[in-house]
């Protein structure tokens, strides 16, 4: 009989059919285990797939007194409370770099459609503006990519790619990272030096309690009024409304975003702003990136109950 795993945060049934070939599969679909199944049931279970953001704290391991992993679908993990895994002697799996390149791609098209404001230029196609030849502020040139300084904050395996595609169109690159690496872009020591050199401000970094509002009024500010924030890490990171007052009195230029504060909730004094471009956190959403990410979870899933390491361990737990 195959073992059983619980599934605790809400997926696409698309997502968990691999998953539902090689075990059994109890589908709590992002509600409380234990108003979707009895207690006596949930006792067996030794392992979970969950959503790396979803809040997944002490209280809930407790539901489960057999759980020995809890297993990430994705790259993040910073939902689960690694310190109440680790007293319980729960091991933590994630997905590290499976879905790096789409990540990467996706903030190069933010990038590119904030710099170039693709919104505006589609609106004024679609409205027949463009036909009429009517005025339009919004659609003067602009300064585009060649020669832009881009600053990475977080400069990790997703970073590291946005990276070479940002290099690709003749800027200069450089970058903040808790590490320092041996690539060939300019290191900074701290998010406000970075900010204070790039028009762009990429952000790349993990989400966890310390980076909770780190980019803030201040870091906007350093940026500078022709200045461009790309998200594609966490809405966590970003001081939603310093952002909304930072483009809506022009301290900087744009946005692209492709995570919020609040997801699936986009703030209205975001979308109504014509200088933003807006993707519904879609950056690891392609079928290749899924493919990896489940290969992940499966190696996981495969190596803990065979009681070996797991493969893709977060550090630490």
């Amino acid at each position: 009989m195959p073992d059983k795993i619980l599934i605790y945060s809400r997926f696409p049934k698309a997502e968990l059919v691999r998953f539902g070939e090689r075990y059994m599969l109890l589908n709590a679909a992002g509600k409380r285990p234990t108003e979707m199944f009895p207690a006596d049931e949930l006792a067996g279970i030794r392992a979970i797939i969950t959503a790396g953001g979803t809040p997944l704290g002490g209280e809930a391991m407790d539901m489960l007194p057999s759980l020995g992993a809890i297993i990430c679908y994705g790259t993040g993990y910073e939902g689960i409370d690694l310190a109440a895994a680790a007293k319980r002697g729960i091991a933590v799996g994630h997905s590290p770099g499976a879905n790096a390149s789409s990540v990467a791609d996706i903030a190069a098209m933010l990038m590119l459609g904030a710099v170039r404001r693709l919104p505006v230029a589609d609106n004024y196609v679609r409205s027949g503006d463009w036909v009429g030849r009517v005025p339009s502020p919004m659609m003067r040139p602009q300064a585009g990519m060649r020669g832009r300084k881009v600053g990475i904050f977080g400069l990790g395996e997703i970073g590291r790619k946005i990276a070479a595609r940002a290099a690709a169109f003749e800027t200069e690159v450089g970058y903040f990272s808790r590490t320092r690496y041996d690539v060939p872009y300019h290191y900074f020591p701290n998010l406000e030096a970075l900010a204070d050199w790039c028009s762009i401000l990429v952000i790349a970094v993990r989400a966890g309690t310390e980076t909770v509002g780190i980019v803030n009024a201040d870091i906007l500010r350093r940026l500078g009024n022709g200045g461009i924030v790309v998200n594609i890490s966490r809405g966590s990171v970003v001081d939603e409304a310093a952002l909304v007052a930072a483009l809506t009195d022009h301290t900087i230029a744009g946005a692209g975003l492709d995570v919020f504060a609040r997801e699936p909730h986009a703030p209205d004094a975001l979308t109504a702003l014509p200088n933003v471009v807006l993707t519904p956190h879609l950056g690891g959403h392609t079928l290749e990136s899924h493919v990896a990410m489940q290969d992940c979870v499966l190696a996981n899933l495969e190596a803990f109950f065979a009681g070996k390491p797991l493969p893709y361990r977060v550090k630490g737990t």
